[in-house]
C-alpha cells in the first residue's frame, strides 16, 4: 500500500516502516519543546498524511515515552481519519508532563498503526447473553 506523506520539517528522519520488526511506525517530535510539570503541548510531529479511503491512523505512545521524556499522551490515544489530509493538516500529539522535562527535534516521541475502519454493526437488542459469565469489572487477577 503506497501512502501520500508530506514533511514539514527537514530535520525529522523520514517515516519507515521497519517489516518483521514492528507493524508501528516511530514518529518524531518536529520542535524543540520545554515543558515544565503540569505544562499541556500539542508537539507537531513534522507530518501530513494521505490515507486511504476506509483506513485511519491510531497515535500511541511509545513504550519508552514516559520513561525518557515523563510525559503522558493527553488523550491517551488519537485517531487520525482519512479526511484529515490536506497540505496543512500536520499531526501533533497532545501531552502532558509529570516532570519538568525537554522534548529535542527527532526525539521518537509517539507512534501509529495504519487500520481499517470498523464494518457497519447492528445492535441487537437482548435480555441475556450466551457467553461464560466473568465475574463482572476488575474480577480476573485477585489472589
Amino acid at each position: 500500500m503506497n501512502i501520500k506523506i508530506k514533511y514539514f520539517s527537514d530535520e525529522i528522519t523520514r517515516l519507515e516502516y521497519i517489516d518483521g520488526k514492528s507493524d508501528w511506525i516511530d514518529l518524531r517530535a518536529a520542535e524543540d519543546v520545554v515543558l515544565k510539570k503540569g505544562d499541556f503541548k500539542l508537539i507537531p510531529l513534522g507530518v501530513a498524511i494521505e490515507l486511504p479511503a476506509g483506513y485511519e491512523a491510531h497515535v500511541a505512545p511509545r513504550s519508552s515515552t514516559y520513561k525518557n521524556f515523563g510525559v503522558i499522551q493527553a488523550n491517551s490515544v488519537g485517531i487520525v481519519d482519512e479526511s484529515y489530509c490536506g497540505d496543512n493538516d500536520q499531526w501533533f500529539v497532545p501531552v502532558i508532563a509529570m516532570r519538568d522535562t525537554e522534548i529535542h527535534v527527532n526525539d521518537r516521541i509517539c507512534q501509529f498503526r495504519i487500520f481499517e475502519h470498523q464494518p457497519k454493526l447492528e445492535f441487537v437488542e437482548v435480555e441475556h447473553l450466551t457467553g461464560k459469565d466473568r465475574g463482572g469489572f476488575g474480577s480476573t487477577g485477585v489472589n
